[in-house]
């Protein structure tokens, strides 16, 4: 009875022991995830380690002289289970090598289809109301100075770390939730849960701390069985989720957890896609499961940018096989060291540039990813390297002591851009910065994003670029409803609207040939041609170098 009684503790102990292992690590039960591999290794030498202590240390304590009682041929037990788990131990390293690239190059490189695109045809003429001109750190900044001008709330929660930038009814912004202060502070909140999630507009840098009616209680700062780690691991046990989740609202901001689900393509540990998608609401707890190619529109993040990238890498690398990628590396293409985002078609594509792996500093290109899709484009346009872009635009404020962001491209009058901000040692973004990428001596820099577009189109004007085609030239003809001047950064410029138009007209009063305007007043017929300003998304139109020719009054 009382060896009975010993055995049973015995296993329920081992089975309390494994069940907080599981509890606190999560491996998935798959033969696919390598977590699963360890468990059962483990769960091995705890068996094999709990059968020598009963059977030999227990007896004679664990000395130099228990270890030459252990008689291998009578202990039958540990020889079983010794061989299963070498035979474990074996199958897990030659699977991480028949999973390798090193014998799978061919099926590495096809996990990624790149399709060869033209550059003017698929990024349209800059429109400065939707590119972003916050990168991630400043987002932080923004919400940390939010979250300290809200007292009742600064005290019991913190801004999270996640930052996802989406587009949210057309717009860039970044969201994250915030997270509880600390574990006191989710004792006394998590009743109600955490009831506000962070906005920041990347182009306004307005930044709002979103109410809540009902709290999210799935989170990552939750613990026990509402963190959500644990709530998708014992929903779905079988599923090895991506490294990371993502945080995003839908069309009417109400917060999920977009939870990427890895399918392996290459044996068993090899060529990671994204084959599904669990949905999960950030307050409800309700999950979804979708394909991944049948997620939800309005969801922008299915592939990370890390996984995005080290996809291309593989297709670039690896063209003529493994061993040319390391010796000869002859065609090899590799991604830059860095990375952005671009809201195009309603999605988030992770652009960076491409280079060959001989580490020049210059580009033969560069792509962008779809992080719903992943559908890639490959776009041939040679010029300089990003980090020589960030070098450029550094050494223009040098004596300020500016850091460069790592840059946006864009579409100015047809010419690809490097656009970039330039922050202080605190982290504010003071000034702006554009290089041409394909004449990289060519910065320009403003205070404004409307003074560097300026000074970048008066440096493409000089080096014999065309700054406006003659399909950007329009003609203009109305009754003047209204007229004002207004002085902009020491400049005068006369504005006027036409009866039965919303545009607003702007005349800048640097250019002599357009003083007539002035003798204009209020039901003048004018005629006119102009052309649109893509800084204000085409509302604000800018009166070109002609006279304006002013009629009789009109009766």
């Amino acid at each position: 009875m009382k060896k009975f009684l010993r055995n049973t503790i015995l296993l329920i102990v081992i089975a309390v022991v494994a069940f907080i292992y599981y509890y606190i690590t999560l491996p998935a039960f798959n033969i696919h995830s390598a977590g699963f591999w360890f468990f059962i290794m483990a769960a091995i030498v705890a068996i094999i380690a709990i059968y020598l202590y009963r059977k030999i240390w227990k007896k004679d304590g664990f000395s130099k002289d228990s270890l030459n009682y252990w008689e291998i041929k009578k202990l039958v037990p540990v020889k079983v289970l010794g061989g299963i788990l070498l035979i474990i131990i074996a199958i897990y390293f030659i699977g991480n090598i028949l999973s390798s690239p090193f014998i799978n190059a061919d099926k590495y490189q096809s996990l990624l289809t790149v399709e060869d695109r033209v550059f003017t045809e698929d990024i349209k003429e800059a429109d400065f109301s939707t590119v972003p001109i916050l990168d991630k750190d400043s987002a932080a900044l923004l919400a940390n100075r939010k979250m300290g001008s809200m007292i009742e709330m600064v005290s019991q929660f913190e801004v999270g770390t996640d930052y996802t930038q989406i587009n949210y009814n057309d717009r860039p912004v970044r969201v994250t939730p915030l997270v509880y202060a600390s574990t006191i502070k989710w004792l006394t909140n998590q009743d109600e849960g955490i009831t506000a999630y962070m906005r920041i507009d990347m182009t306004t840098q307005e930044t709002e701390c979103v109410q809540l009616e009902e709290g999210i209680k799935y989170s990552k700062s939750e613990y026990f069985n509402r963190n959500i780690y644990r709530h998708l691991r014992f929903n779905y046990p079988t599923y090895i989720f991506a490294d990371q989740i993502f945080f995003e609202i839908d069309d009417d901001g109400v917060p999920y957890w977009v939870c990427p689900v890895k399918k392996f393509n290459v044996g068993l540990f090899g060529g990671q896609t994204i084959g599904k998608v669990i949905l999960c609401n950030a307050i409800t707890g309700e999950c979804i499961n979708y394909n991944v190619e049948d997620v939800p529109k309005w969801i922008d993040k299915v592939y990370s940018a890390e996984m995005l990238i080290s996809l291309y890498d593989y297709s670039g690398t690896l063209i003529h096989g493994y061993w040319n990628s390391v010796l000869g590396q002859k065609d090899c293409l590799q991604s830059t060291n860095g990375y952005n985002y671009l809201a195009l078609e309603d999605d988030v594509w992770v652009y960076t540039g491409i280079t060959s792996v001989s580490g020049d500093q210059s580009n033969v290109g560069f792509v962008l990813m779809n992080q719903r899709t992943m559908e890639t484009r490959l776009y041939h346009v040679e010029g300089a390297i990003e980090d020589s872009a960030m070098s450029s635009a550094e050494g223009q404020v040098q004596h300020l002591g500016y850091q460069a962001t790592f840059p946006m491209l864009i579409n100015i009058n047809g010419e690809p851009t490097y656009y970039l901000a330039l922050k202080d040692a605190a982290g504010l973004v003071k000034m702006y910065a554009m290089i041409n990428v394909q004449k990289y001596q060519l910065v320009a820099i403003g205070d404004t994003v409307k003074e560097c577009l300026k000074q970048y189109g008066e440096l493409m004007e000089t080096n014999g670029m065309s700054v406006n085609s003659a399909e950007d030239i329009k003609e203009g003809k109305g009754v003047v409803s209204d007229i004002a001047s207004v002085v902009i950064e020491g400049t005068t410029h006369y504005y006027f609207y036409l009866t039965g138009e919303d545009l607003v007209y702007d005349v800048d009063l640097t250019n002599d040939e357009l003083l007539s305007v002035i003798k204009c007043q209020a039901g003048d017929t004018i005629e006119f041609t102009y052309t649109e300003d893509v800084i204000l998304n085409k509302v604000l139109t800018l009166v070109v170098k002609e006279n304006i020719d002013k009629t009789n009054k009109t009766e």
